[in-house]
């Protein structure tokens, strides 16, 4: 975990008023939120000051592109800093770049470093339940939850092959959490740690609005999990988000779902015709089935506006 923010600034420019007010700033709130922190012009002190095991918990943020190439050559995870001395400055390697630094809450540095060293973001809390970004170590959890038939009776499964749903992971953790900053997420019962169902945001080609989904394994149901968990993901998206609106697709049949979205706000539009294993059985990198052997379904559309 993030331990450690060092804030990198070239020597001309630290010799600025506002650039150095700017760091200043910054050091003294990462100490106060509980986390190490230090201001340096030398690269040098930054690559002697930790051992191997010890970038693995640091963060530099840096404002200069050749020391930002060198550090990350290095293994070190590191952020690019605009401001009004470096305008121009690229920073190629570094997944993420801030400007105005002095803006930036703990939160923002703490989930860029999680990307760097790959550990999920924690999206939210309610009364029961953490949800989170889900991890390839989850799938194994996913085949016990999914192993009850009932469970794909009105919805897609996993991968025949936990190898290839594991691949899937890794692919969606990259190219949705990575790119999008929201996705399906995992529900984790907070009493215990148990892994008791997924549920967030998705995008489906022909569709406007994001698409809400969920799902609860069989013998966690009945206890609210799944209402609790959609109203404050629906409210995240709301407020963090900035969604306007949000939809769901749910089998006609499925009236036990159909009730719940009901009480969460959602209200009947139409009924859809909706592709299906758009990946096949198995998983090729991101490669579709021909359309030739696609299959749809009929679903009814739901949407909740906010």
């Amino acid at each position: 975990m993030l331990r450690t923010l060092v804030l990198l600034v070239d020597e001309d420019n630290i010799k600025d008023e506002k650039v150095k007010a700017s760091v200043d700033e910054v050091a003294k709130y990462v100490k106060d939120c509980g986390y190490n922190s230090f201001v340096t012009t030398d690269l040098s002190e930054v690559e002697s000051s930790f051992t191997q095991e010890e970038k693995k918990n640091t963060l530099v943020v840096c404002d200069r592109g050749k020391d930002s190439d060198k550090l990350l050559e290095d293994d070190y995870y590191v952020v690019g800093n605009l401001h009004g001395l470096n305008q121009g400055e690229e920073f190629k390697g570094a997944k993420y770049v801030f400007s105005e630094i002095e803006n930036v809450d703990m939160d923002s540095f703490v989930k860029v470093y999680q990307r760097y060293s790959g550990e999920p973001w924690e999206i939210l809390r309610t009364e029961r339940l953490l949800i989170r970004e889900t991890t390839v170590d989850d799938v194994d959890e996913f085949y016990k939850l999914y192993k009850d038939p009932s469970m794909t009776r009105f919805m897609e499964g996993l991968f025949e092959d936990p190898e290839d749903e594991k691949r899937y992971q890794r692919d969606y953790i990259k190219k949705i959490y990575g790119l999008m900053g929201f996705g399906v997420w995992t529900l984790v019962r907070l009493e215990d740690g148990a892994v008791i169902g997924r549920a967030g945001y998705s995008v489906r080609n022909g569709f406007d609005e994001v698409e809400l989904g969920y799902l609860v394994g069989k013998e966690y149901q009945r206890h609210g999990y799944a209402l609790e968990a959609c109203a404050a993901i629906l409210d995240y998206g709301r407020d963090v988000l900035q969604f306007d609106a949000v939809q769901t697709l749910v089998k006609a049949e499925n009236t036990v779902s159909i009730h719940m979205c009901e009480k969460l706000g959602f209200k009947k539009e139409s009924e859809v015709e909706v592709e299906e294993n758009i990946y096949g059985k198995e998983y090729k990198d991101g490669e579709k089935v021909a359309l030739n052997q696609a299959t749809y379904g009929k679903y009814l559309k739901m949407v909740r506006v906010f």
